[in-house]
């Protein structure tokens, strides 16, 4: 190949001195091309240990070293190159770094892009299908991004948190997300889902320069270990009992007097959504069923449980100055409705109090975490499960972090 097309290469590659290609070897047969970089003799480097100012430390020595890269059309791409340690007066020999590729990686950092970029969109099994490459090598790459970019995230400004678990496989095996509600990111997430789950929270949170004090609220449904969790590590949080899973509380009290009532009134069978669902989600059909079932001339159980779950749903229109009394008169009236699973659901509310009715001054909720709990899942869905707990979170990182994401199509350096 001619010097300039070498030099061709050199520029597309983004290389500096005193690196270049010295030649390349094609083989359409083999679906191959192999680019091979050197330096000249007597060529010196700057010293990789941080901090380090000197500029033209002489080679020591040199190791063959090969890198994958982007495809050339079809074709496999591979880079190499005498890669050298150089001899610094003040710290020793070292190994250079170079603008291509990350210390340690079989992979170039072009090559690393593209498959962070693929590995957001689909299961890692296929993004290593398509690259040709075993997925454990992808999945080192992913983990060392996350990782990576999670290290420069700064938490400083973080001030209103939602947590919720979300199922990591069958059974009781969970992990805990916790997210920024107002810049809306994943700020951590951990295995289980108990108290100890804030306390690693907590300890992420100083490790990236926040402050578990400054946290002013929190959004979680109403688990006793959250709430444990939340009053030992974020001592200035006032806890928010989110809205949804009050009202899915709620919502089982009324299928629990639908249960009970059915073993009498065959009426009653197969029509659980009925009950479940709000107005507006109902087909046709069902609203038909519904209005018929609520008659009073029905005397039904059910239908005066749905009625009191509708009133509260009220709870959450009423002007801030307003609720607290609203509240405590629906509970009056609900201890004196005879129905044991909905007295049951006051005494709850009774016990989380200020919690839920913390929700008119600060209006945040976990649809933040419901939906991203959904991509989660979605994307666990397409890979079939992930073989262990520590993938799962490193894809809940790279899809809803908010890391910054390389791109595949310029040129990288260290």
């Amino acid at each position: 190949m001619t010097s300039g097309n070498l030099d061709l290469f050199k520029m597309a590659l983004g290389l500096e001195d005193p690196w270049k290609v010295t030649r390349t070897d094609f083989n359409p047969e083999g679906g191959r091309l192999d680019l091979y970089l050197d330096f000249p003799r007597g060529a010196r480097f700057s010293c990789p240990v941080d901090g380090c100012g000197q500029k033209a430390c002489p080679v020591h020595d040199a190791e063959d070293k090969q890198w994958r890269h982007l495809d050339f059309f079809q074709h496999e791409a591979y880079m190499h190159a005498r890669l050298p340690r150089v001899r610094c007066h003040e710290h020793g020999v070292h190994q250079v770094n170079v603008s291509w590729a990350r210390p340690g990686s079989g992979f170039t950092l072009l090559f690393e892009a593209l498959l962070i970029t693929f590995a957001t969109a689909m299961p890692v099994a296929k993004v290593g299908e398509i690259a040709r490459e075993h997925d454990t090598r992808v999945w080192r790459v992913i983990e060392n991004h996350v990782a990576r970019e999670r290290a420069k995230l700064d938490f400083a400004e973080v001030r209103e948190v939602g947590l919720d678990e979300t199922s990591a496989a069958k059974g009781q095996d969970y992990i805990t997300v916790f997210m920024d509600l107002l810049l809306r990111r994943v700020l951590f997430a951990i295995e289980g889902r108990d108290a100890s789950t804030v306390k690693a929270f907590a300890a992420d949170l100083v490790a990236h320069g926040g402050d578990p004090e400054l946290i002013t609220r929190t959004s979680s449904d109403m688990s006793n270990a959250f709430i444990a969790g939340v009053g030992d590590n974020l001592p200035n949080a006032e806890m928010t009992f989110d809205r949804f899973h009050v009202m899915k509380l709620l919502s089982e009290a009324v299928d629990d007097v639908r249960r009970v009532e059915q073993r009498d009134n065959p009426l009653l069978k197969k029509t659980r959504y009925i009950w479940l669902k709000n107005e507006t989600n109902l087909t046709a059909k069902q609203k038909e069923t519904r209005a018929w079932l609520t008659r009073p001339s029905m005397r039904l159980a059910t239908a005066r449980a749905l009625r009191w779950r509708e009133d509260f749903q009220a709870f959450y229109d009423q002007p801030q100055q307003a609720a607290e009394a609203y509240l405590r008169h629906w509970c009056y009236g609900a201890k004196r409705s005879r129905l044991e699973p909905l007295k049951e659901f006051v005494k709850s509310v009774e016990e989380h109090w200020d919690g839920i009715i913390s929700w008119h001054a600060s209006r945040i909720s976990n649809g933040l975490l419901e939906g991203t709990n959904s991509l989660i899942q979605a994307a666990k869905a397409r890979a079939r499960g992930y073989r262990s707990k520590r993938k799962m979170i490193a894809i809940t990182y790279l899809i809803a972090g908010k890391l910054p994401t390389p791109s595949p199509f310029v040129t990288h350096t260290i």
